[in-house]
């Protein structure tokens, strides 16, 4: 029951980076916490890591992850951006009300309240999964706050959320996905398998270790407040928002990239495409053989090489 799916296909072992821990210049766990630090909205406290300096780029996670995801293209990208992780609302370490609206378009307001709040004209956004979703939002609503995108694999259009997911969101409104995230902290073989979040990586065992997992997945099973929040957010994927954003896609006028996952049954290569005709000043698309849901995180280097190709620096 990953982000994306309680029943979709095996996934190819490849080679890909090395685990965070064979990276000095990437956060551990106890860094990224050390590092957090919270902008405080209306709503609640938003939970936030930055490192290095210039103009900023806003980097968004996927579901059920948070700003750590992030790590590697931040350590990559930190001599060119000031590099900011935001955690949305029900995930990661922010902390908001417990009636919160929690969907993508709230969500995206959230992220410009936060440019707000630091003083941010505009910057680059990089997005994965359901934030591609928001990060689209963002710009559809606020063009002006966007320099640049730079999309994963993610949702689009009437892809979102994927039909295979509606399964996990069943299961969220039957206060059942909870469940699913305290067996993958008591087990680690299960986090690894193809019914954890392994399901969403090429190597699992050189991401997930206890650590990460713990960093992952701890906040979502805490208080009563927190564990119906990480259900939440899955809720909230519904009603689709996206479709009515589409004319609003189609007038952005600025630099827009796809870095497309293909070992990705949730968002075919149909959907880079979509995004490709859509946006006026494309940049076109980089299909990735042997990635899958959030291969950016085992594949840094790539995102960091895109990210400056698009950026120019």
């Amino acid at each position: 029951m990953l982000r994306r799916e309680v029943l979709a296909g095996g996934l190819a072992i490849v080679a890909t980076s090395p685990a965070w821990a064979a990276r000095p210049s990437e956060w551990t766990p106890a860094q990224f916490h050390a590092a957090r630090r919270f902008v405080d909205l209306d709503v609640g406290r938003i939970a936030y890591v930055e490192r290095g300096s210039g103009p900023a780029a806003i980097f968004l996670h996927g579901y059920p992850l948070n700003g750590f995801q992030w790590r590697g293209a931040m350590a990559r990208l930190a001599d060119r951006r000031r590099c900011i992780a935001v955690d949305l609302m029900g995930l990661g370490y922010s902390d908001v009300a417990a009636d919160a609206d929690l969907s993508p378009s709230a969500q995206a307001a959230m992220v410009v309240a936060v440019m707000d709040k630091m003083g941010l004209k505009d910057a680059d956004l990089v997005s994965n999964d359901s934030a591609t979703g928001v990060a689209q939002l963002i710009a559809a609503s606020h063009p002006e706050r966007v320099r640049s995108l730079l999309l994963t694999n993610g949702d689009v259009d009437t892809n979102s959320p994927p039909a295979p997911f509606m399964g996990a969101i069943e299961a969220a409104r039957n206060d059942q996905l909870v469940g699913w995230f305290e067996k993958q902290l008591a087990d680690n073989a299960f986090v690894r398998s193809h019914d954890g979040l392994g399901r969403g990586y090429s190597r699992p065992d050189l991401i997930l270790t206890p650590d990460v997992v713990d960093t992952y997945l701890r906040p979502l099973v805490g208080s009563d407040k927190r564990r119906r929040q990480g259900q939440g957010y899955a809720i909230a994927m519904l009603p689709n928002p996206l479709p009515a954003a589409a004319p609003a896609l189609r007038r952005f006028d600025k630099p827009v990239r796809m870095v497309w996952a293909r070992n990705n049954e949730l968002f075919g290569d149909e959907w880079a495409t979509w995004l490709d005709t859509t946006f006026p000043k494309s940049r076109g698309v980089r299909f990735v053989e042997d990635a899958n849901l959030f291969f950016p995180e085992e594949r840094p280097d790539l995102i960091a090489e895109e990210a400056r190709k698009l950026w120019g620096v």
